[in-house]
C-alpha cells in the first residue's frame, strides 16, 4: 500500500475571507491547518476527519489534521493544503531563478499519527 501522494498547496476562498480578520484569526488558522484528502484515500488509509498525519517532502515534515475533500474535488493520490506556515515547511528554497519556490506538485509521503 503506497502512502505517496502529490501535494497541491493553494489559496481557498475561506482563507481569503479570513485574511480580513487577520492571519491569527480563527477562520484563517483553521483553513491553513488542515489537509484535504480524497475520500477514497481516507478510506484506504483508515483516516477519519480530524485524524492527524505526518506529511514528509524532500525538504521538510509537518503534522496536520486531515479532512475528507468534498465530492470529487480531489482525485485519489492528490492532496490539498491551503498556503500557510505548514505548507511552506514542505517547500524547498530553490527558486529556479524565478524568486518563487516550487509550490505545486510536491511529492510527499503521508503517515497516520497514533492518537
Amino acid at each position: 500500500m503506497s502512502n505517496e501522494f502529490i501535494l497541491i498547496p493553494g489559496r481557498t476562498s475561506r482563507q481569503g475571507c479570513g485574511i480580513s480578520e487577520g492571519k491569527f484569526g480563527e477562520n484563517y488558522q483553521d483553513e491553513i491547518r488542515q489537509l484535504q484528502v480524497a475520500p477514497e484515500d481516507m478510506e484506504r488509509l483508515a483516516l477519519s476527519d480530524g485524524d492527524r498525519v505526518k506529511v514528509r517532502s524532500e525538504t521538510g515534515e509537518i503534522e496536520v489534521a486531515v479532512v475528507a475533500a468534498k465530492g470529487d474535488e480531489l482525485p485519489p493520490g492528490v492532496l490539498f493544503i491551503a498556503y500557510g506556515d505548514l505548507s511552506s515547511q514542505l517547500m524547498g528554497g530553490d527558486t529556479h531563478g524565478t524568486g518563487i519556490p516550487t509550490s505545486k506538485g510536491l511529492d510527499v509521503v503521508v503517515e497516520k499519527v497514533a492518537p
